[in-house]
């Protein structure tokens, strides 16, 4: 009962969606209405208030980092004690899974890179800065957001791998890694076409 409580609440964290909240703070355009449509932190960029976009990104970031850290510090108070890898596991998943679909927001939510970078650092913080430099690394050499989430999302895996071996999270960290890739269906396909907005391009109404 009590791992299915932190379940539900980090589901429900995970569904503060902080493009549209930090947006809506500065007198912008819901996210959702223009550039991808992608409520994150790359899109909100695109209306070109630098501030928000940081602001997003945090948060994004932040809620995933909160709920994960919460359950791991507190997990004996929480009585988890055996269970412990396995509800740390589930709360990571459900974190991720309420961006992605968030209850407060009619269920359309991001694509979870951020929220996904801040699982990794409160998994393990070496396993975190690796994965985003992966994602440093390949968006400033290609200046595409989506390419380089793509990269850092298969690479995370096999960082949690090199550094733990088979543990439970690792199972987590591979449900995130394939949840990235099948949200970013249409980023690949844009890739391929060469039609992929870059990092810093101007927004557009959404069609």
């Amino acid at each position: 009962m009590t791992t299915l409580f932190l379940i539900i609440a980090a589901y429900l964290i995970g569904s503060i969606s902080f493009a549209v909240v930090v947006s809506k703070f500065y007198g912008l355009a819901d996210p959702r209405t223009y550039g991808s449509g992608n409520p994150g932190a790359t899109n909100v960029l695109r209306s070109g208030n630098k501030g928000a976009a940081i602001w997003t990104l945090i948060g994004d970031a932040f809620k995933g980092w909160l709920a994960v850290f919460l359950v791991d510090h507190f997990q004996q108070q929480l009585g988890l004690g055996a269970q412990a890898d396995q509800a740390i596991a589930l709360v990571a998943v459900a974190v991720f899974v309420g961006h992605l679909w968030p209850v407060f927001f009619k269920f359309v939510g991001g694509k979870g890179v951020a929220t996904a970078l801040g699982v990794l650092l409160a998994l393990n913080v070496w396993l975190g800065l690796a994965t985003l430099a992966t994602w440093l690394v390949v968006a400033y050499a290609f200046r595409y957001s989506s390419l380089a989430a793509l990269i850092a999302s298969v690479f995370a895996p096999f960082y949690y791998g090199l550094l733990f071996g088979a543990e439970p999270q690792l199972a987590a960290v591979l449900a995130m890694s394939g949840l990235l890739v099948w949200r970013h269906a249409k980023n690949i396909a844009n890739l391929i076409a060469g039609k992929e907005s870059r990092i810093g391009g101007k927004a557009k109404k959404k069609a």
